[in-house]
């Protein structure tokens, strides 16, 4: 990985820069709406809806909300991570001496609960790179057959915890002499899916072109590592002190501590580590790097975390699978389960944005998930 110490500086502008670089190795995913989940959201939840919860009793929220979509399922291995992927890589191959010392016959090394580790796979394998991959031994059959069957990697297994996967890296690092891509935290990771949210705002204004009043209230991403959603706070920066801001949330689940971020904003310090969490949304269960932070609570360029439950992220899978047609894993929709049942979230909206309401981007992050995993969700019920 480049050093990060001469990585670009965590600004818009580099977002930019890194949109230029990676652009002929992505896809710039569709932007959908719908007009379903658009009411849904815009009706007050029911007393008996918010019965049992810790909005019990409570005026139900009233927001206006018109979703935005931005659908990385349809991305490049399947999820918004080959931004990243390919934009580490890409900086890699430019760094003074990297070649010479033999860098391109070492290749890369990460460790990855799967989306990254496919990204980084392909990333590797189009620059004809050897790729070393750690993953849980609880990762998704799918993302595991994508690793070594489909991108070709080098697959190793570690225990689930984050500190037994960097263990796992650094052995191999230590014998291959491969250099380590972090799926999250690093400055090159962070503005490589920042694209994301870049293209996001370039759709929004084609979609809603003659209409200069229209503008993009907010995004709200999924939170894991936070690579995404920090990439994304800095595209949504203002390119200048006129421009108005576009909000940027998170949103996490909460089965067990899996919403370290939103706990760590509370008590004002990064959570390091969280225990193995059941979460079905599995590309969450990570706590919030060190990078991602500076820009989430430092800097102050996320307004605010949300968390969501087992059954709102189901429910909230259910409704995009049946009324959008669009296949998403269950991380993907954290966010749109935030936007649909965190009371707390919809209040904000029904106070800033009034009777106009939000137009409100929501990033679905991937769509990795197999038919016997979704079966199998749905047949707990």
């Amino acid at each position: 990985m480049a050093d990060p110490s001469i990585s670009p500086p965590l600004t818009r502008s580099s977002v930019e820069a890194a949109h230029r670089l990676i652009k002929p190795f992505i896809h710039e995913t569709p932007v959908l709406t719908n007009s379903t989940l658009n009411k849904l959201a815009s009706t007050p939840r029911t007393a008996e809806e918010l019965a049992g919860t810790e909005w019990e009793g409570r005026d139900p929220a009233k927001p206006v909300i018109r979703f935005w979509f931005k659908c990385e399922n349809f991305q490049r291995g399947g999820a918004f991570k080959v931004r990243g992927a390919f934009h580490a890589v890409e900086r890699l191959k430019r760094e003074p001496g990297w070649e010479e010392a033999g860098g391109r016959e070492k290749g890369v090394v990460t460790h990855s609960s799967g989306n990254h580790a496919a990204a980084l796979s392909l990333a590797a394998l189009t620059s004809s790179i050897p790729a070393h991959i750690i993953m849980p031994s609880n990762s998704s059959p799918i993302k595991i057959a994508a690793v070594r069957d489909t991108y070709l990697a080098n697959l190793t297994f570690s225990g689930p915890t984050t500190p037994e996967r960097e263990a796992a890296a650094a052995r191999v690092v230590a014998e291959t002499g491969a250099r380590l891509v972090p799926p999250y935290d690093h400055p090159d990771i962070i503005l490589g899916q920042g694209t994301a949210a870049l293209e996001l705002q370039e759709q929004f204004a084609r979609l809603n072109q003659g209409n200069d009043k229209k503008k993009l209230n907010a995004v709200i991403t999924p939170l894991g590592g936070g690579g995404l959603i920090s990439g994304t706070a800095l595209a949504c920066s203002p390119s200048s002190p006129e421009d108005e801001p576009i909000h940027v949330f998170g949103a996490e689940p909460t089965l067990d501590g899996a919403d370290d971020a939103r706990r760590g904003l509370a008590q004002g310090e990064r959570i390091d580590w969280i225990g193995p969490t059941r979460t079905i949304a599995d590309g969450l269960r990570i706590p919030v790097g060190k990078v991602p932070w500076t820009i989430i609570h430092d800097r102050k360029l996320v307004r605010a975390v949300y968390g969501v439950s087992e059954t709102e992220i189901k429910r909230a899978l259910r409704l995009v699978w049946e009324r959008m047609k669009v296949v998403v894993e269950p991380s993907a929709v954290v966010p749109l389960a935030a936007a649909l049942y965190n009371e707390e979230f919809r209040a904000l909206i029904e106070k800033e944005g009034g009777e106009e309401g939000w137009d409100l981007g929501v990033i679905f992050s991937g769509g990795n998930v197999s038919l016997d995993a979704l079966e199998a969700l749905f047949k707990e019920e």
